[in-house]
């Protein structure tokens, strides 16, 4: 049974590389040398993020009403037709390359939580959920290094060799719809989750949501923290094209950030046997608020030290907020709840992104994320009482 078990884990994981092999992350460079103007591809990001969007909670209800892997396989198989429309698809043609895009969010929704959710009830079924920290963090560092390893891969082969990258995602696709295939249903979901309807999943999650306030508060908890991250994530990459980093030199500071990441990845289960939820989340969230803080210096030392430290503050919540998730989610709407807090970030992203660009317009980068550094400390301060709910 604990061979089993191992082999399950195994599978995941090298699932993983391959799904987020993040090779296609050039993908704005690719559409432009395939003959689509700024506009046209700003639209092909709405449709993938409208897409996922409507079908990201629909697509976990699936995953609990049948079967995690036959959602994954679904996923890939979603992932290849987006490649091959990729690969194949006429320059100039817009309707096509949006098709790839729709493809691309159903591959996102259908493995988003999917997989954790099989990993963790593989462990249920041989009372190993206390391991369930250590596996995230695993696959958690496998993810961060094949994501960064395929952007920088494809840094250098975008501009000579641009259909070479979406080769290596198809390869991609196809070596992960392989890894699914033979992946183990876990089987307490088999027995927890095939009398439920989609509707009653919907209705279990409403009311598990209800009835379970920590679990609301994490996932709000978690959206702010994550959305502040990715944020300043995104616009530092202005300031570093601004200090001239470019080639060698941004590669390097890629590099740097991987390693960084992986590093925190790896310390997270060791942080959450020495401390409770409750301490954990209120130091990183700390951490967090003093660095924004920091940054208003607006000295390019230290904002780059910023940078690489948030970027480790951002590997290091997802395992964390992934194993607090699974340990209070029952098994039957597992998929779906997991994929209300992606939709809750979703939601978030959309309206924080554009709010913050026009802050940064105006005050620029240093100014503004101290701006917010100072409204996250006011709004932790004013929401201590509700956060200390977590623990009880």
């Amino acid at each position: 049974m604990l061979k089993a078990m191992q082999r399950n884990l195994h599978l995941g994981y090298l699932y993983t590389a391959f799904a987020y092999f993040g090779i296609a992350g050039l993908w704005v460079m690719f559409l432009q040398q395939r003959g689509l103007s700024l506009v046209q591809i700003g639209l092909c990001e709405s449709i993938y993020h409208l897409t996922s969007f409507l079908f990201q909670v629909p697509a976990g209800a699936l995953a609990d009403r049948f079967s995690y892997r036959t959602m994954l396989i679904t996923g890939r198989i979603a992932a290849i037709g987006h490649a091959l429309i990729m690969l194949l698809a006429p320059v100039h043609s817009f309707w096509w390359f949006a098709s790839a895009f729709v493809l691309l969010g159903w591959a996102y929704n259908l493995q988003s939580g999917t997989l954790e959710a099989l990993l963790y009830e593989t462990l249920a079924d041989n009372h190993q959920t206390e391991r369930y920290p250590q596996v995230t963090s695993t696959m958690n560092t496998i993810l961060k290094v094949a994501g960064m390893s395929g952007l920088i891969i494809a840094g250098w082969l975008i501009h000579d060799y641009t259909l070479v990258t979406y080769q290596l995602y198809l390869f991609g696709a196809i070596g992960a719809l392989i890894a699914a295939i033979v992946l183990h249903e876990p089987a307490r979901h088999t027995q927890n989750g095939q009398f439920l309807t989609i509707w009653q999943i919907f209705r279990a999650t409403a009311a598990c949501l209800h009835q379970m306030p920590k679990l609301s508060y994490l996932m709000i908890f978690n959206a702010i923290f994550s959305v502040i991250g990715a944020a300043y994530y995104n616009y530092f990459q202005a300031v570093l094209t601004a200090h001239g980093f470019k080639g060698g030199l941004l590669s390097g500071v890629l590099v740097i950030v991987t390693a960084l990441n992986v590093l925190s990845v790896q310390l997270t289960p060791r942080l959450q046997q020495r401390w409770s939820p409750i301490k954990l989340l209120s130091g990183l969230t700390g951490l967090l608020i003093l660095t924004l803080l920091i940054t208003g210096v607006n000295q390019l030392g230290l904002m780059l030290g910023g940078y690489f430290f948030v970027n480790m503050l951002m590997a290091g919540i997802a395992p964390i907020m992934s194993s607090y998730y699974n340990a209070l989610i029952p098994s039957s709407q597992r998929a779906t709840l997991l994929s209300v807090s992606s939709m809750l970030y979703s939601i978030m992203t959309s309206i924080s992104f554009p709010l913050i660009g026009w802050l940064i317009e105006h005050l620029g980068f240093a100014l503004s994320f101290t701006w917010i550094g100072s409204g996250l400390l006011i709004l932790g301060l004013l929401s201590l009482g509700l956060i200390k709910q977590i623990n009880n």
